[in-house]
C-alpha cells in the first residue's frame, strides 16, 4: 500500500471524526466535509477538491432516507449525487450500507466503489462493541445485577455469540434461541440453554432479560404478552427490528431499540475497525 494517501472522509458520525484522526496519524493527507460541528483536521467548505483524493471514504450508512449523504454533523444537505459528480472515473469510494440505488449512480459515473460494511472482518470486530453496548444497557435499565439473571439471547449469529459468552461470564444464566439444529448443537456444547426461537411461545415467561439480534420481527404482540413482569427486552436488530414495538408500549413492556451501538459506546474502537477495513480494500485493489 502507499504509505500516503490523499483521503476524503465526507459525512457520518463520531466514528468518521475518529477514522479521519487515525488516518491522519498514520501519515496520509484527510480532508474531511460534513464533519464541521466537530473541530476536526483538513475541513473543506466545498467538494471542488475531492476529484484529487485516492481514496473517498462515506458514512455509515452512506444515505438517510431522502437520498441525501449521511451527514448528522453538519447542518448542510448534501445530495450523495452532488459529491459522485465531483468525482472522476475510477476513483475509489468507500462505504458503508450501500443501498442499490447509490451503487448504481455511482456505477454509472465509473467509480469504484465498495461496501466496507458488507466485509466480513468488520461485522465480526463490529460485534464486540455491539455486545459491549447492549451488556452496558443490560446494566443501567435492569433493576437486578446480570449476575443470576435469567437472560436469553435469540439468534446465534456474531453478535449472539459474542453476547452469550460476555453474558455467561458476569454469572448470567444464559440461554439461546437459534433456528438451525447445528446452532442448538453448539449453544449447549458451550454450556447455555437452548431453544427453537419458532417455538418460543410460552416460554418466555422465565426471563429478566432478552435480547434480539435477528433482524426480523420474532417478538410479537403474542410473545410479548408472554414476558413476566419488569422483563427487559433489549433489540440490536437493524430496520425493520425484531420487537414489535407498538404492541411493546400497548402491554407495558419495556423495549429498547439500540441501533448503531458501536458508533455510540465505541466511537474510537468503531473509527479504527472502519481504518483496518479500508486498508484491506484498498490492498486489494493493488494500492
Amino acid at each position: 500500500m502507499k504509505r500516503e494517501w490523499n483521503v476524503w472522509v465526507a459525512g457520518g458520525d463520531l466514528r468518521q471524526v475518529k477514522l479521519a484522526e487515525l488516518l491522519a496519524d498514520d501519515g496520509h493527507t484527510v480532508h474531511t466535509y460534513g464533519l464541521e460541528q466537530m473541530d476536526g483536521i483538513g475541513g473543506e467548505s466545498s467538494l471542488k477538491r475531492i476529484g484529487q483524493a485516492d481514496c473517498v471514504v462515506l458514512p455509515l450508512p452512506v444515505t438517510g432516507e431522502d437520498g441525501m449523504l449521511n451527514a448528522p454533523l453538519s447542518e448542510r444537505k448534501t445530495p450523495l449525487t452532488a459529491v459522485l459528480d465531483e468525482l472522476n472515473p475510477e476513483q475509489v469510494i468507500c462505504a458503508g450500507r450501500v443501498t442499490p440505488e447509490a451503487a448504481a449512480e455511482a456505477n454509472a459515473r465509473g467509480l469504484i466503489l465498495r461496501d466496507y460494511f458488507a466485509r466480513e472482518e468488520l461485522a465480526i470486530a463490529n460485534a464486540v462493541p455491539t455486545a459491549e453496548g447492549a451488556v452496558q444497557i443490560a446494566m443501567e435499565e435492569l433493576p437486578i445485577t446480570l449476575y443470576d439473571a435469567r437472560v436469553l439471547v435469540i439468534g446465534f449469529g456474531r453478535v449472539g455469540k459474542l453476547l452469550a459468552h460476555r453474558l455467561a461470564g458476569l454469572g448470567a444464566r444464559v440461554t439461546v434461541s437459534a433456528r438451525t439444529y447445528r446452532d442448538l448443537a453448539w449453544i449447549e456444547a458451550y454450556g447455555y440453554g437452548a431453544e427453537q426461537t419458532e417455538e418460543l411461545e410460552g416460554w418466555l415467561c422465565g426471563y429478566d432479560l432478552i435480547i434480539n439480534t435477528v433482524p426480523a420481527q420474532v417478538l410479537n404482540s403474542t410473545r410479548l404478552a408472554d414476558l413476566s413482569p419488569g422483563c427487559l427486552v433489549i433489540d440490536l436488530a437493524s430496520k425493520p427490528g425484531g420487537v414489535d414495538f407498538e404492541a411493546a408500549a400497548r402491554l407495558g413492556v419495556k423495549a429498547i431499540w439500540a441501533l448503531s451501538l458501536p458508533g455510540k459506546v465505541a466511537p474510537v474502537t468503531s473509527g479504527k475497525i472502519i481504518r483496518d477495513t479500508i486498508y484491506h480494500i484498498l490492498q486489494e485493489l493493488g494500492g
